[in-house]
């Protein structure tokens, strides 16, 4: 497992992140320790998680895990989401975030987190207001990197902005989603990230299982067909045509569609780590092996044409067939 480093930190972190949202959801404690320990096996120091994971039983899960070897790790965790029923509990107002990285620092078993995304953009909180929280938390040493996940990109360069006025901490890190079928953070995001030196872990390489051939035929079933959110994710028609030319050309070049699409958006020169996660150990093995396909700029290239490629921001399609 190679190591990259972690936008303008200094802090070295392996090419692939763990998520561990299924930790104590879909997987249950042996199995969550059952994948921890095969993530550590193969070199990965890098776990995502969020406190809106399975409420809190991820958070609580990693910490556990984690005893004993916690300065080897780096750490993140999200807020935004509801806490509780209270109004106030929720969002990324100075007084929710100090509470949830308290509550979060609780559950991990830990003195600071390496990094503390805002799990979504709040529109009724000033970003002054949401950047001054995160400087706050990083000069009482709870947390040491500020980060964003799905933000855009003007959202984020905003925040920078008001970081740089007021001489705060920046943003170090943005986790967006980002696969072959989701490609829209090829047009801002992710040039953003690369101008600003800001960290990119996108998050569902494998588009929730699109990509891993499990849909292809009639049917298939799984949680693209039977979850809501993920239904409307990925529901349209077209993502499951990519989907099926996908699978059928890693079959051609004898490659394994899951550790392709991990490897397909970790050779995006502005990625970092892409986050890779999994339900069981047998499901987790081909993410893993997404560090063994030679994924050369050509296959790359090649992949990226079976779906669809973004408009340019500013629209001017002419320009893009140009070049």
């Amino acid at each position: 497992m190679k190591t990259k480093p972690l936008g303008g930190t200094g802090v070295q972190v392996s090419e692939l992140c763990f998520g561990t949202m299924s930790f104590g959801g879909d997987a249950d404690e042996a199995a969550s320790a059952a994948m921890y320990k095969a993530t550590r096996d193969a070199g990965i120091n890098f776990y995502d998680c969020a406190d809106q994971y399975n409420k809190g039983a991820a958070e609580q899960i990693l910490g556990r895990l984690m005893k004993g070897h916690r300065d080897d790790l780096v750490i993140t965790t999200k807020c935004y989401n509801p806490s509780s029923e209270d109004i106030n509990a929720r969002g990324t107002s100075r007084r929710h975030v100090t509470r949830a990285v308290e509550a979060s620092l609780k559950r991990l078993g830990t003195d600071r987190i390496d990094v503390l995304f805002l799990h979504q953009f709040d529109a009724r909180t000033p970003i002054e207001e949401s950047m001054r929280a995160l400087e706050d938390m990083v000069r009482s040493g709870k947390v040491l990197y500020p980060a964003v996940s799905n933000w855009s990109a003007w959202q984020t360069q905003l925040a920078l902005g008001v970081q740089a006025r007021h001489g705060w901490a920046r943003l170090q890190v943005h986790q967006p989603m980002y696969n072959l079928v989701k490609r829209q953070a090829e047009v801002e995001i992710l040039p953003m990230c690369a101008a600003n030196g800001v960290a990119v872990i996108p998050y569902s390489p494998g588009a929730a299982g699109l990509l891993s051939g499990k849909y292809t035929g009639a049917g298939a079933a799984g949680r693209l067909k039977s979850n809501k959110m993920y239904e409307a994710r990925y529901g349209e028609a077209w993502m499951f045509e990519v989907a099926d030319r996908y699978v059928g050309f890693c079959k051609a070049k004898g490659l394994h569609p899951v550790s392709t699409a991990v490897a397909w958006v970790g050779a995006h020169p502005a990625v970092t780590a892409p986050i890779i996660g999994a339900r069981n150990l047998e499901q987790l093995q081909a993410s893993l092996d997404a560090v063994k396909v030679d994924m050369t700029p050509a296959l790359r290239a090649e992949i990226a044409a079976l779906s669809r490629t973004p408009p340019p921001a500013t629209d001017r399609l002419e320009e893009q067939k140009k070049a």
